[in-house]
């Protein structure tokens, strides 16, 4: 009988030694190039967040934070409104269904980004002579984009639990579909779809090509349009979403952790 046999300490040790590393320097970079000032290095560029020199420079980048911002509770909400239902009905009503979604799915992720926009140019073309060009249209092309993640992200949740069985249960209480869906499936998952949220977010502040070909405003945008103007702005606004997403992760693990023990007492 083969059993698996774990890396000894040291692999695992190098191992993420090196992967630090390799996050760590360019972000260090990154902060060290903010941190110049003509003579040495100092907080001036820092400093020029709160009282800024050129405020003609931030007037792109804030107009593009909330561009991004929209998009990412558009997003979020086509993600937990339409995707989550739509697998939990098909793992519950649909099996069959199952591995042909999972295809479309992750289909997504086979696409580079410039052939995606190629798709969705003639339909934006439509959205935007019958609704208007408003930045929230980009939601629909960043629902597809984050597809992928999200699917991954809430499938791992749906086969740790039984929940054919839960969902039967509650029917033959009495309970209604959305009930269901709500009071029993959706706590059971609340990991998965914490994760799928955060993945979206992440995915909406650091899109940079479908918002540029379809002609949209959003922050990764507005850090080109104000890196012409002041790069060490455009720096440091990459580094603060960038610190935005890892915190993010840290408070949703955190609060999964302390789901998943308060479930289980």
């Amino acid at each position: 009988m083969n059993r698996a046999v774990a890396p000894a300490r040291w692999v695992r040790v190098l191992i993420l030694t090196v992967v630090g590393v390799l996050f760590a320097v360019p972000l260090a970079s990154m902060a060290e190039f903010t941190l110049r000032d003509g003579t040495g290095h100092g907080w001036v560029h820092w400093a020029d967040l709160l009282h800024p020199s050129r405020p003609e420079a931030y007037a792109p980048l804030w107009q593009g934070l909330r561009n991004s911002l929209v998009l990412a509770v558009a997003t979020m909400a086509i993600v937990m409104l339409l995707v989550a239902p739509t697998m939990v009905l098909v793992h519950l009503r649909l099996p069959r269904l199952r591995r042909w979604m999972e295809v479309v799915a992750l289909l997504p992720i086979a696409l580079p980004s410039i052939a995606l926009v190629v798709g969705l140019a003639p339909i934006y073309l439509v959205i935007g002579r019958t609704f208007g060009t408003g930045i929230w249209s980009l939601a629909f092309a960043y629902g597809i984009t984050c597809l992928p993640f999200a699917y991954r992200s809430l499938q791992a949740n749906l086969d740790a639990i039984d929940t054919r069985t839960l969902a039967e249960a509650a029917r033959s209480l009495g309970a209604s579909w959305g009930r269901v869906l709500l009071r029993v499936i959706a706590p059971n998952v609340r990991r998965g779809l914490m994760l799928a949220g955060l993945v979206s977010v992440a995915v909406v502040l650091g899109e940079f090509t479908i918002a540029s070909l379809l002609n949209r405003q959003n922050l990764q945008t507005a850090l080109v349009v104000v890196s012409k103007i002041d790069p060490y702005l455009a720096v440091i606004m990459s580094l603060l979403s960038l610190a935005l997403v890892f915190v993010l992760l840290l408070v949703i693990d955190r609060v999964g952790r302390l789901l998943t023990v308060r479930a289980g007492r």
